[in-house]
C-alpha cells in the first residue's frame, strides 16, 4: 500500500527594514528552514527584497510595507526623531496584524518568523521572534529604556518563541542588550547567526575593506568620508562596498581603490576573509559576521543610534574590536592604532552553527 508524501510546512519570514542588517541576518535561517524540508515565503519590499531575491533566485517575496523610518541628519537628533515616530509604528503593527490573518488564510502558512516586526502573531500557527534587543537602548537612559522594555515584553510573549542571536552567559556580542536581568520566558538563545563560513588559504588581497551601511543621510556621510581618507594614504590596496543591493556597478575610484554597490553573500565572505582590516558600522550583524570569521575590525557607530554606539564602546572595552566616532574618524591614525591594539579573538568556534539544531527542531515540531 502507497503512502502519501508528507505535505511541505510554509514558513513565511518577514525581516525588519531598518537597515540592511536584519534581512542578511535571516540569510542562515532560510537556508535551514529549505535544508529541514519547508516551503519559505518572504515578506519584504525595496532592498530588502532585493537583497533576498538575489540570494534566493524563485523563492516567493509577498510585498509588505516596512515600518519607513526616517532619520534625523545630525546624531544629536536621531533618538528624539525616532520617538516622535512612535504612532507610525504602531499604526504599521496594526496593518500587519490584519495583513497577516489574510496572508496566512490565503497561502496556507504554517509558521512565522519575524525578525523585530512587532504585529506578525497569529492565535492559530507559531511564531517566532527574533531579536537581539531585549533592552532597547535610547539616548534618554533610564526610565526611558524600562518603559520601552516592557513595552517589547508585551509584544514578545504574544510569540510562541523569542530568538536571540547571541550567546547565553558572559561571554557574549550583545552585552546589556540580550542580557538584561529578566528575561522573556520563550527566550532561546541561537548562537552566532551568520550566512558566512570561514574559507581555507585565503591569500590576503586588500589592506582594507571598507562595508558601508546604515540609513540615509548617515549611509552617504560614511562612504564620503572613507573615500575621501582611503585617497590620502599612498599604495593602499581597498575595496568599498556600497551597501545598495538594488544597484549593479563596480569601478575603480582611484590607483589600488575600488568600489562595487553589492557583493553577494559569497562574495563578501570571500572578501572579508581576503581583508587585513575591516572597516564598518556596529551593526550587529555585521558584528556577528566579524566574529564568526575571527576578523579585525575598526567600527565606525552611527552617529546617534545608541544601539551601536552602545556596542561599539562595549565591544571595544571587552577588546574583540576597536570603536571610533565618526566625528573623531581618522583612518590613518586608525590603523596605525590597530597595530598595537590588542584584539582579542572571539573563539567559541563549536557555538557558531548552534541555531542549525534549534531551526531544523522548529521545523519538525510544525
Amino acid at each position: 500500500m502507497s503512502t502519501k508524501p508528507a505535505v511541505q510546512k510554509k514558513v513565511l519570514v518577514v525581516p525588519l527594514d531598518w537597515g540592511l542588517g536584519h534581512a542578511t541576518r535571516d540569510i542562515p535561517l532560510i537556508r535551514e528552514l529549505l535544508n529541514a524540508g519547508c516551503v519559505v515565503l518572504i515578506a519584504a519590499e525595496g532592498k530588502h527584497a532585493a537583497l533576498l531575491s538575489r540570494e534566493f533566485p524563485g523563492i516567493t517575496i509577498l510585498p509588505l510595507p516596512g515600518y519607513q523610518i526616517t532619520y534625523s541628519k545630525k546624531g544629536l537628533f536621531f533618538g528624539l526623531k525616532i520617538i516622535r515616530q512612535v504612532p507610525k509604528i504602531w499604526k504599521a503593527i496594526r496593518f500587519e496584524q490584519a495583513w497577516l490573518r489574510k496572508t496566512v488564510q490565503e497561502h496556507g502558512i504554517d509558521a512565522v518568523i519575524s525578525d523585530n516586526r512587532f504585529g506578525l502573531y497569529h492565535p492559530d500557527i507559531p511564531c517566532v521572534f527574533i531579536s537581539h534587543q531585549l533592552l532597547i537602548k535610547t539616548p534618554f537612559g533610564g526610565i526611558t529604556e524600562r518603559i520601552l522594555q516592557r513595552i517589547n515584553y508585551r509584544y514578545i510573549n504574544k510569540y510562541s518563541a523569542c530568538w536571540v542571536p547571541d550567546f547565553p552567559g558572559e561571554h557574549n556580542l550583545s552585552g546589556a542588550l540580550a542580557h538584561p536581568g529578566q528575561l522573556p520566558e520563550n527566550t532561546t538563545y541561537l548562537g552566532c547567526l551568520s550566512r558566512f563560513e570561514p574559507l581555507p588559504d585565503v591569500s590576503r588581497k586588500y589592506d582594507v575593506l571598507a562595508l558601508i551601511s546604515g540609513p540615509e543621510p548617515q549611509r552617504t556621510r560614511l562612504e564620503v568620508i572613507l573615500k575621501e581618507q582611503l585617497r590620502q594614504i599612498p599604495g593602499i590596496k581597498a575595496l568599498i562596498v556600497s551597501g545598495k543591493p538594488d544597484q549593479s556597478s563596480a569601478e575603480d575610484t582611484a590607483p589600488g581603490i575600488s568600489q562595487v554597490s553589492h557583493l553577494n553573500a559569497a562574495d563578501l565572505n570571500a572578501a572579508m576573509q581576503a581583508s587585513d582590516m575591516v572597516i564598518s558600522r556596529s551593526g550587529y550583524t555585521t558584528l556577528m559576521d566579524l566574529a564568526k570569521l575571527g576578523k579585525k575590525a575598526i567600527l565606525i557607530p552611527t552617529p546617534g543610534q545608541s544601539e551601536q554606539e552602545y556596542l561599539g564602546k562595549h565591544l571595544m572595552q571587552e577588546g574583540y574590536f576597536i570603536s571610533i566616532p565618526q566625528h573623531r574618524f581618522q583612518l590613518q591614525k586608525a590603523l596605525e592604532f590597530a597595530k598595537t591594539f590588542p584584539f582579542r579573538s572571539f573563539g567559541r568556534p563549536e557555538d557558531m552553527n548552534a541555531y542549525k539544531s534549534i531551526v531544523r527542531k522548529f521545523a519538525e515540531s510544525l
